[in-house]
């Protein structure tokens, strides 16, 4: 049965609409066994090139980075086949906080090499290569929201994504040191963190609700009123916009 959540947005295709590209996908099939011993690397980038039987100005024509644009293109696979599962679930009789535990887990699932994973987050924690990392853990916090059918158009946009990028962000760390039997400590360490979430939610009500709070989360949500999500932006170089109270 098909997952009555999803709003029928496409966030398959990458922000170069390229890393589906079966050239691309070729030459990352080659990279991943060398990854194991040289990293997201040129000479893995080269040895990859090599035995898909393209020049190396060939493999830079299609990856201008080299081995990074073949890690970002895993990552973007990755964030497709956990966009798939969900929208293949019958997530009907799961509460919300258990749809979005079930996407995560889609997505640890998804992971086709988990030493890849593990050299891939080294490499971007590096500092010249942290503000992709951070664009990578964005993307996919968008793409579990947006999957689960997120119809959030005000700062709710934001804050639902930038929270659950600190989690996905955990829950990766965390699972490449999990050695449990079906990465069941991972499971639950998942339900754990989105309890976490579910806490600071519950405080946020509660805050909205207080009479002697009221006048400061007033002044916050009169502030906040005229931001928007991005599909509402003007054509601009920008994540979102604000515009005039409505």
């Amino acid at each position: 049965m098909t997952n009555p959540y999803f709003d029928g947005t496409d966030p398959d295709a990458s922000e170069t609409g390229r890393a589906d590209d079966p050239e691309i996908a070729r030459l990352l099939d080659a990279i991943l066994p060398h990854v194991a011993f040289d990293g997201w690397s040129e000479a893995a980038f080269r040895a990859a090139a090599h035995e898909t039987g393209m020049t190396v100005p060939q493999a830079h024509a299609l990856c201008p980075r080299g081995a990074i644009d073949l890690a970002v293109a895993l990552h973007d696979a990755g964030d497709r086949a956990m966009v798939e599962a969900v929208r293949a679930a019958d997530l009907t009789a799961m509460r919300y906080r258990d749809r979005v535990a079930f996407a995560l887990r889609a997505r640890i699932e998804a992971v086709r090499d988990k030493e890849a994973l593990r050299r891939a987050t080294a490499l971007f924690a590096l500092p010249h290569h942290a503000a992709e990392g951070s664009r990578l853990l964005w993307r996919t916090a968008d793409a579990i929201w947006t999957a689960l059918g997120d119809a959030s158009d005000d700062v709710n946009w934001y804050t639902k994504r930038a929270t659950l990028s600190g989690v996905w962000a955990s829950v990766v760390l965390y699972w490449l040191g999990d050695d449990s039997l079906d990465h069941q400590a991972t499971w639950s360490f998942i339900d754990r963190r989105i309890d976490d979430v579910m806490r600071i939610e519950s405080a946020k009500a509660r805050a909205n609700k207080s009479v002697l709070l009221k006048p400061l989360t007033g002044a916050l949500s009169f502030l906040f009123s005229g931001v928007h999500a991005p599909h509402h932006k003007p054509p601009m170089d920008l994540p979102g916009h604000w515009s005039p109270r409505r």
